[in-house]
């Protein structure tokens, strides 16, 4: 996929166009950025320490919870809506984590490629593996983005940060921004049994204020639904976020009190915008 993402990318240091260069890449100024042994390529700036990205056994145990099957109404309801909008051109999934959500997307595209891109190199190495037509940059979105402007024709952006000035800049003129993020009441029996972190009950509020003047919202959905999880099940889904930083050494006794199979409740919403 070296050769067909080339076009889409842009060199992080000057902001010039790449080129495939044997298993590389290169700008006209001659930066130059290897292809991993493991599939992706590293695009990250060196502008400043990235931000820290996922360990490897938060991406496994996040692998692992996805393949399971327990997001599929998930990644059902973010391929079906960006099915419904996308009108052509390439997809960037901006904090991939997986692939896992990219992967599912792309099944309903035919014929398009996709982009990966997250600032965890355990990431990257599994999201150059998820589907065929999908590469995996390893970025730092709040560096800015390497992607050429009005590269990509949709953004997915699935529980993870966003920067709407960039995701604005390497969208095409009425492209569309997708976005899955977790209600207040998100896992809240899980949450409130472990004590774990919260959401703000103003995202949906802090999100609209983050994307005005970059983007128009076209469609809101909510998906609510219950899973009933085993003890190994509650660990990898701990482990599998921002929980994973709070709860090392504690979290299998604690998990170990709860009744088997536990019930928790998945709810989130799926936000649909045009760029402007």
């Amino acid at each position: 996929m070296l050769d067909e993402i080339a076009r889409l990318l842009a060199c992080p240091h000057c902001g010039a166009g790449l080129e495939p260069d044997g298993a590389a890449l290169r700008c006209a100024a001659n930066h130059s950025f290897d292809l991993a042994k493991q599939g992706y390529v590293s695009l990250l700036g060196g502008r400043g320490a990235p931000a820290p990205g996922d360990t490897a056994p938060m991406i496994a145990a996040r692998a692992d919870f996805l393949a399971a099957g327990h997001y599929d109404p998930i990644a059902a309801a973010l391929a079906d809506a960006a099915a419904e909008v996308h009108t052509g051109g390439p997809l960037l999934d901006l904090g991939a984590g997986t692939g896992h959500y990219l992967a599912r997307v792309l099944d309903r595209v035919p014929g398009e490629v996709g982009v990966a891109l997250d600032v965890s190199k355990f990431a990257s190495r599994r999201a150059a593996k998820a589907h065929p037509r999908a590469s995996a940059v390893l970025a730092d979105a709040w560096q800015g983005l390497p992607l050429r402007d009005a590269a990509v024709g949709s953004v997915l952006n699935a529980f993870a940060p966003r920067n709407p000035a960039e995701t604005h800049r390497v969208l095409r003129p009425g492209g569309h921004l997708l976005v899955v993020t977790p209600n207040s009441d998100h896992l809240g029996e899980l949450v409130s049994a472990l004590g774990l972190l919260s959401v703000d009950e103003r995202k949906p509020q802090r999100l609209a204020e983050q994307l005005a003047g970059h983007f128009d919202p076209i469609a809101t959905t909510t998906r609510e639904f219950p899973l009933h999880l085993g003890p190994a099940e509650l660990a990898t889904l701990v482990g599998m976020g921002p929980n994973a930083w709070h709860t090392a050494g504690t979290l299998p006794a604690r998990i170990a009190e709860l009744p088997t199979p536990f019930p928790v409740t998945a709810s989130i919403t799926l936000s649909t915008y045009r760029r402007r």
